[in-house]
């Protein structure tokens, strides 16, 4: 059958424009010599990428993948790719590498361990590139100084990667660089620890990293959750473009699961270019946008501008005992020195039982509009209609999006339709 005729009978919609697009299945008990059938399945994805083509699917059957160390796809100066995709879709025809129906791949990196090089676990250059439905697991860092490992870097364009499990490892979840138009869908990054490089300090293990590179325009993480990561939850430092948080959650980011604490530990760290005035900086610097967004009991700052220079755009988010619920700290265009926030846009931001609530902002020189801060209302915990953080982490729905909770939501029907993050969904943002 072809695909498209199978998509419309399995799922009620066609999602290949060619006609000649075929099936590939993986699966752990596959060899690579056999023809890629769901019969006569292959073992790896990197078979599956030589034999796919533009417009292709390859389905990825459940269990685990148990990555050999002696068949690392390629080593290239410091870093060691155990699954490299080089190969591009096309426009209305990418490539799919997808988890067949509701099974569970898992993809277990644990074993590789080459001294002394950065290990990414899913190197992704290629565009036109769909990810979808997977879990990766144990990627290593291997050496005692400043390191850095990745579960998914992505250099490629007009990529999707959805649905996918990035969690007890050493490494950051996703690591956005180069590329435009790439969306991070409805992905999870949670206990992940670097317990190696560094006297175990967990630096430089975010859960999502968007840091693209001049040129590199319209990426876009939506529907995450970022989770007991070592260092922050989401971070665009030195970011040269716009990096776009749309409906992402951030919780307990800097801490380990039995809130041992380890990193910098920031639910949202939007933007800055580092500690020095020396470093070169872009001119202007992007402004970036957090829509819609939550921070849960991060060790450092709910949301954070991170001696950004250029204000930003913050609407409808919500933030719970942080020690910074909202960190708004700037520097000017040289950055040369530290200053209060301003020209930032915060329009329908909530907050509560923050150590500090509103930090380092310039309130005349910003556009403030419908916050709910704490500072400036009467709350209390029978203010919302849930205040259950056990539910944050739970099942996501059938279709991938975040659990529907009702966390942080203001009883009062006006204020719940105005401020926080449960206010945004249906709502034009704010930034445009």
């Amino acid at each position: 059958m072809r695909l498209c005729a199978f998509l419309s009978l399995a799922f009620g919609l066609c999602v290949g424009s060619s006609l000649d697009a075929k099936e590939l299945f993986v699966a752990p008990n596959g060899a690579d010599e056999q023809a890629g059938t769901i019969d006569k399945p292959l073992a790896s994805l990197m078979k599956a990428q030589e034999l796919a083509v533009p417009g292709d699917t390859v389905w990825i059957r459940g269990g685990t993948y148990k990555a050999n160390p002696d068949k690392v796809a390629r080593t290239q100066r410091i870093w060691s790719y155990i699954y490299y995709f080089g190969k591009s879709g096309k426009a209305g025809q990418p490539i799919r590498y997808w988890a067949y129906k509701d099974e569970k791949p898992i993809f277990d990196c644990s074993e590789v361990k080459p001294a002394n090089r950065r290990i990414n676990a899913f190197q992704v250059m290629g565009s036109w590139l769909h990810f979808r439905g997977f879990e990766v697991t144990g990627t290593q860092v291997n050496f005692k100084g400043h390191g850095q490992s990745c579960n998914v870097e992505n250099h490629g364009s007009h990529n999707i990667i959805e649905r996918l499990s990035l969690h007890d490892s050493q490494a950051i979840g996703i690591y956005a660089l180069d590329g435009s138009d790439n969306l991070f869908l409805n992905c999870d990054a949670y206990n992940n620890y670097d317990y190696t490089s560094e006297d175990a300090r967990g630096g430089n293990v975010d859960g999502f990293g968007g840091h693209p590179s001049k040129g590199a325009t319209n990426n876009i993480f939506r529907g995450c959750r970022a989770w007991f990561n070592s260092d922050d939850g989401y971070d665009c430092i030195s970011a040269r473009e716009v990096v776009r948080f749309e409906n992402c959650w951030a919780m307990y980011n800097g801490y380990g699961p039995k809130f041992e604490k380890h990193g910098d530990g920031n639910g949202f760290k939007v933007g800055g270019y580092g500690n020095t005035p020396l470093q070169p900086v872009p001119d202007p610097a992007p402004r970036h946008v957090t829509e819609g967004c939550l921070a849960v009991r991060n060790k450092a700052s709910g949301f954070y501008a991170n001696h950004h220079l250029m204000g930003g755009d913050w609407s409808y988010n919500s933030a719970y005992r942080n020690s910074n619920d909202f960190n708004f700290l700037m520097r000017p265009p040289d950055n040369s020195e530290e200053m209060d926030g301003a020209g930032h846009r915060i329009v329908g931001n909530l907050s509560y039982r923050g150590i500090r609530d509103v930090t380092k902002l310039n309130a005349p020189k910003c556009e403030l509009k419908d916050n709910a801060f704490a500072t400036e209302k009467k709350f209390t915990d029978t203010s919302f209609e849930s205040l259950d953080e056990a539910a944050l982490v739970g099942p996501r729905e059938a279709d991938g999006s975040l659990p529907k909770v009702a966390f942080l939501k203001p009883k009062d029907a006006k204020l719940a339709s105005e401020a926080g993050y449960t206010a945004y969904a249906g709502k034009k943002p704010a930034s445009k």
